[in-house]
């Protein structure tokens, strides 16, 4: 009889501290929600005064070529003005730069949904994984023809099996951010120009076209989001004279918890 309730009692303990370390977990879990719902408010301010800062650069770089072609009285102001911003948009890029990372490496994934993401990358010249971070990296030579935002057949196979892997039961309470990025050189081509004006909108065009093929594989919209950086998140030193560099053209897809 004692045996039994001996048993009773541990089968009872056992429970309880099963529901603790349950509830602790999706505690723990919310407050890493909190926290990080918190940061990428402050991101998202923090892209939209920076993108405001890029096309107040723009412009002043445009009356700055006009006051050349003239000879007007106000150059030196004009190239105060923009080292001036281009300063505080360095800055500004910097703790973006700082804010994401911290941001991404907040919850590291599930073991079996890391494992999945490492063998799919594995053996594979289109596809890094960083664990770390979460963060599933294309190239976007190998995603994208030159210039296009049209998801290439090869690709587009890879994209679909990443999809594939986050529709599984460990990976549904995550999220997907899909950024796009390009090196330094311009747009030169009309036809490319009219479509895409800037490589921010390239970068914006091509994060949009990989979302939509993972829509279209199953994923849900709402666990989806974009971005696009154009070459203003270089990962190297491109070459000098807005020459590019192949591995600054990329799109990175951060696997996020759920409301990130």
């Amino acid at each position: 009889m004692r045996s039994v309730k001996l048993s009773t009692v541990l089968v009872v303990l056992g429970m309880s501290v099963a529901m603790a370390f349950v509830n602790g977990c999706n505690s723990q879990m919310k407050d890493v929600e909190n926290r990080n719902r918190i940061q990428q408010a402050r991101i998202t301010e923090l892209e939209s005064q920076l993108q405001a800062a890029q096309l107040q650069l723009d412009q002043l770089k445009r009356q700055l070529d006009a006051a050349n072609a003239t000879g007007g009285v106000e150059v030196e102001t004009l190239r105060q003005k923009i080292a001036a911003l281009e300063e505080d948009i360095a800055k500004k890029e910097a703790l973006i730069k700082s804010m994401q990372d911290r941001l991404m490496g907040v919850s590291p994934l599930p073991v079996e949904l890391n494992s999945a993401l490492e063998d799919f990358a594995r053996g594979s010249d289109m596809i890094e994984y960083d664990a770390s971070r979460g963060l599933v990296k294309f190239k976007s030579d190998l995603l994208f023809e030159k210039g296009s935002d049209v998801v290439t057949s090869q690709a587009g196979e890879a994209v679909r099996k990443l999809a594939g892997i986050l529709n599984s039961e460990q990976a549904r309470q995550f999220h997907a951010i899909v950024a796009g990025h390009t090196d330094d050189i311009p747009i030169q081509k009309p036809d490319t120009r009219d479509k895409h004006p800037t490589n921010r909108h390239l970068s914006s065009h091509r994060a949009i076209a990989v979302a939509e093929v993972m829509e279209k594989s199953g994923i849900e919209p709402g666990r989806l989001s974009t971005r696009g950086f154009g070459e203003y998140r270089p990962v190297e030193a491109n070459a000098a004279g807005k020459k590019g560099n192949p591995k600054n053209r990329r799109v990175e897809i951060y696997i996020v918890p759920a409301g990130t």
